[in-house]
């Protein structure tokens, strides 16, 4: 008698296999997000890092000179237009006196010749925000339109969808100049609407600025004539006032390192307010619409890639992450250094 068995052949049929691929692209999309949120974490601890060193190297310089270092300098034939920023001016308390010693800070800018040349197209990290990925940008021109329709041209170092021409380090530091800064109108809602024509400018009150209406001066730094602040001219108190904040150089095309230009921002913008958009009810100080409101006062607020608000250093050194619900008047407290202002840390 003869007994026949049957053998199966060992494998996944379709439909195993089907289900296996479907666990896995669960597993992925449910792991993707926590991978990416981890990695976010990771950047926005290292620009957290990056602003300690900033204040760190700003109280060395304090000092050294007994002063916030200027917003701005004018070089040595009394003009703006080729002045250093503030940051060049902290850099030999970063652990970049090399950088430091190679720039001639009595001359333009442009007369630095080759021996700005060798820092000149060298990002450094640590004015860097790596959640943005941006390190250097083209040379560009942005041209500004005056309030009389004329058009000159000037040089900036950054000019988003520009491809040719030579690359320059750009930041994502910006100094506050206070809670005064002229604002646009923009397209759709304006939490503070200007009429068309019209440019409310009254005065720079944090730490980089100019009055620009007659009022009384309480800058950090009169780059008109030079003047600074000290600690004790921040009688809102170092702890409550907002000295370096986030920026992004595609938004505001000018945040060169080097040059006075998108050195500086403000809190009358709020938080992350984008201005590089562009559409055809975007107005300009004086009411055309065929300008881009990416390069506008509106543009001067304080942005970052991080989600939900920016990194600030304060006076005091200490960072803190403010987020973009903050109460407009809490935000522009914090932009004053004396201002007068009560406000406490559970307001942001």
């Amino acid at each position: 008698m003869s007994v026949f068995r049957c053998s199966r052949k060992s494998g996944f049929t379709l439909i195993e296999l089907l289900v296996v691929i479907a666990i896995i692209a669960v597993l992925i999309a449910l792991l993707l997000p926590a991978v990416q949120a981890a990695r976010e974490a990771a950047r926005r601890t290292q620009c957290v890092n990056n602003l300690k060193q900033i204040g760190l190297a700003t109280h060395n310089y304090i000092s050294s000179n007994d002063v916030f270092p200027p917003g701005a300098m004018r070089d040595g034939f009394g003009s703006l237009s080729n002045g250093m920023s503030w940051r060049p001016m902290i850099l030999s308390h970063m652990e970049a006196g090399n950088q430091y010693n190679s720039i001639n800070f009595s001359v333009p800018i442009t007369q630095n010749g080759a021996v700005l040349a060798t820092v000149w197209y060298t990002s450094i990290a640590s004015f860097l925000c790596p959640s943005d990925g941006i390190g250097q940008g083209p040379v560009g021109f942005v041209p500004y339109k005056g309030p009389n329709g004329s058009t000159s041209i000037t040089p900036a170092p950054f000019r988003p969808g520009t491809t040719s021409g030579q690359l320059v380090p750009v930041t994502n530091y910006l100094m506050s100049f206070g809670d005064n800064y002229a604002i646009l109108p923009l397209s759709g809602a304006n939490p503070w609407e200007t009429a068309a024509g019209t440019v409310p400018q009254i005065g720079f009150n944090g730490f980089w600025g100019t009055n620009n209406a007659g009022g009384t001066m309480r800058g950090f730094s009169d780059y008109t004539t030079g003047g600074v602040a000290s600690i004790a001219s921040v009688t809102d108190g170092t702890s409550n006032t907002i000295f370096v904040g986030e920026g992004l150089p595609d938004e505001d095309a000018n945040n060169d390192f080097y040059s006075f230009t998108g050195a500086a921002a403000g809190v009358t913008v709020p938080i992350n307010w984008k201005t590089n958009e562009r559409d055809s009810a975007c107005v300009d100080a004086w009411g055309s619409t065929n300008w881009k409101c990416r390069f506008s006062y509106a543009a001067r607020g304080f942005k970052s890639r991080h989600p939900g608000g920016a990194n600030f250093v304060f006076a005091d050194g200490s960072v803190h992450f403010i987020k973009n619900s903050i109460n407009r008047v809490a935000y522009a407290a914090l932009g004053s250094r004396n201002g007068g202002e009560v406000i406490s840390s559970d307001s942001y």
